[in-house]
């Protein structure tokens, strides 16, 4: 949960560093404090390279016209030439020379294309500093207008507004490449932390250890949500933030000394009037953090329930549960809509202070310098000027207060986002755990002395299991509803862990599990069927002769072409979904086989047909299940009681009625 800005900074700082410095520069090989030396650095090297391609564009303007190049920029070739000629210049050269040395000697952390991602910064930055220095031109050049306009001369006029249009028409391709590359950046970024997060989320079964029971007892909410739209805002509004702080930096180095240059006492009363505003705003809209962030988890569980209402739609149309359904969802709008009108009120309340900051600033200029003006120790230009770049500096200095709304929606973002990746990661890159061994090329499924409890660890499944189920083996597992069937299926296939004995199974490509509802994924007939499995392992000919062994003859030909996507589970009965489990496991062939009433939605006939199919490939399976018909089909029995006790008998001797 996000905390007060001033507070909790530097815990923000490092959730935005684990978010942001991976992108750049790998953790691995590199500290936080490399990644802000390369930040720096970067900044050193466009600052130089700028004020180099400035520096060049007067001096090639003088070479051509000097008399024009004098009268139309005025007060920015001065300005430049006082930089050059002083310490400055030297200082700019010097920090130049350490960024590039910088970004040489650490040429080896940017590889997999992170110095795309660098220039790209670079490219920015340079244009917010053309953009600026352009824009620092401009405020001479509106000096002379104005100056021109006092004066009544219209020659002077006229090149002022040749020399402002000639600006306006380089700062629009400057401000066009700036928004494209920008939008690209965001773009990629999100990309790959996208696919980082997918990756993580789905190694070491990460995607089931975190997913919650009980949405109102954990912090990881929504991981689609957070994966799909934490994302795109998080790198969108990093981006736009960072180009922001860049302008702000910018502007304010660009104009400051112009601002000084004219009144000091005008600057001095700038920074005291920032300084106070941005304290009042930032204590008083603290509260706006926490109410964005549940904003956040609101919207994300109101979407999630319409989005379940699509994927059960048939089974609450059968229930006529449609009252219930409304019941919750309008709980959940509640929620929302709730937490919005808070938001607005802190909302409004900001954006009334920001006005009023906004519009105080606009009349101090003249306020503090009327006075010299009326005494005529200041010309109507300059006064102008010094509106204009106290301006810029104000919003330099008030950026928090000016976007104190979009910060705390960043804010609450990062903590959502970061907190999930923590988490991912933490699972994804963890040493197992389970005490479920997988063994490859083994020709059994071993369990020892086996102890297994539920989650809470206050019920007992199974005390005391040994049990062997060798190649070529067939066990069913019988016993009351609730009794652990499943859970046992569970402790075999590593997802719970048993609190005492070993488990030990053959590797994944020679264990098939087949749950009673089989896994319909997002994609093609063709991927459905192979699902584990890479589809291009078999040909056309395979799938539709793996059809019609399972009966789904007429799926075959209403469907000839295997690459059509379909909404499956909705297209497809239980009972078809069914026997296409089967058909993915004649496909993948393994040598075990894992049956929880994966029969249960099929008639009996269908039923005996299927495992047969398991007996002619002669097959180890363990069955679940409750029909005395399947029987027949297995050499072994073991039947649970509930309370963890257990029995195992030859088939031979169960008594489905007796049990």
């Amino acid at each position: 949960m996000p905390g007060i800005p001033l507070e909790n900074l530097r815990g923000q700082l490092q959730k935005i560093k684990h978010l942001v410095q991976p992108f750049f520069l790998p953790t691995d090989q590199a500290s936080g404090w490399t990644f802000l030396w390369l930040i720096a650095s970067l900044l050193f090297c466009v600052n130089g390279i700028t004020f180099a391609l400035l520096t060049a564009a007067l001096k090639g303007l003088e070479q051509l016209d000097p008399s024009r190049a004098s009268k139309y920029l005025g007060g920015v070739e001065g300005f430049v030439h006082t930089i050059l000629h002083s310490w400055w210049g030297a200082l700019f050269a010097g920090l130049f020379a350490i960024g590039l040395i910088s970004f040489v000697r650490c040429r080896k952390l940017l590889k997999q294309g992170r110095w795309k991602r660098w220039l790209m910064l670079g490219a920015i930055l340079i244009g917010l500093l053309s953009a600026n220095a352009i824009g620092a031109g401009l405020s001479f050049v509106n000096r002379d207008l104005l100056n021109a306009l006092n004066n009544r001369s219209p020659e002077e006029f006229k090149r002022a507004l040749l020399l402002a249009a000639s600006c306006i028409a380089i700062l629009l391709p400057i401000f066009g490449g700036l928004t494209f590359i920008q939008k690209r950046l965001s773009i990629i970024w999100r990309e790959w932390l996208s696919t980082s997060l997918i990756h993580s989320y789905l190694t070491n079964q990460a995607f089931y250890t975190l997913n919650p029971n009980d949405e109102a007892d954990t912090n990881l909410d929504n991981p689609d949500q957070r994966i799909s739209e934490d994302t795109r805002a998080f790198t969108s509004q990093s981006v736009n933030l960072a180009i922001n702080i860049s302008n702000a930096i910018l502007s304010f180095a660009t104009n400051i000394l112009i601002l000084w240059s004219i009144s000091s006492k005008l600057t001095l009363t700038l920074f005291a009037y920032a300084l106070s505003v941005t304290a009042i705003i930032t204590i008083s809209g603290k509260k706006l953090i926490n109410i964005n962030f549940k904003q956040l988890r609101y919207e994300a569980n109101f979407r999630y329930s319409l989005v379940h209402i699509r994927d059960n739609a048939e089974s609450i149309a059968f229930y006529a549960g449609e009252p219930q359904e409304k019941k919750e969802n309008i709980r959940r709008l509640g929620q929302v809509v709730s937490n919005y009108k808070s938001l607005i009120n802190w909302e409004t309340a900001i954006e009334v202070a920001q006005t009023a900051v906004s519009n105080i600033g606009i009349f101090l200029p003249y306020i503090i310098l009327g006075g010299q003006y009326f005494a005529g120790n200041l010309d109507i230009g300059a006064l102008t000027q010094a509106s204009i770049n106290f301006g810029v500096v104000q919003s330099s200095l008030l950026l928090i207060v000016n976007q104190y709304n979009e910060l705390a929606n960043f804010i609450a973002g990062i903590s959502r986002l970061e907190g999930f990746q923590s988490d991912v990661e933490q699972v994804s890159l963890q040493a197992p755990s389970s005490t479920t061994k997988i063994l490859p090329g083994s020709d059994a499924i071993v369990i020892r002395s086996a102890e297994l409890y539920t989650p809470n660890g206050s019920k007992p499944v199974i005390k005391d299991l040994t049990l062997s189920v060798s190649d070529h083996d067939k066990l069913l597992v019988v016993g009351p509803s609730g009794c652990g069937k499943t859970s046992l299926l569970r402790m075999i296939s590593g997802l719970w862990d048993p609190s005492r004995g070993t488990v030990e199974r053959p590797e994944t490509g020679d264990l098939l599990f087949i749950p009673q509802k089989p896994y319909m994924l997002l994609g093609s007939l063709r991927e459905q069927l192979c699902y584990p499995a890479d589809e291009a392992r078999f040909s056309d000919e395979q799938l539709r002769s793996v059809l019609e062994q399972v009966n789904l003859s007429k799926l075959v030909s209403r469907y000839p072409d295997l690459d059509i996507k379909q909404d499956w589970p909705r297209i497809l009965s239980l009972g078809e979904q069914q026997r296409l489990a089967f058909g993915r496991l004649l496909l993948n062939s393994p040598r075990f086989v894992v049956l929880d009433e994966a029969t249960s939605a099929l008639d009996v006939k269908t039923e005996k047909y299927l495992y047969n199919l398991l007996v002619e490939r002669n097959l180890a399976f363990i069955s679940v299940g409750h029909r005395p018909a399947l029987k027949q089909f297995h050499s072994n029995v073991l039947q649970l009681a509930g309370n963890g006790d257990w029995t195992l008998i030859p088939a031979a001797n169960y008594d489905p009625e007796a049990a």
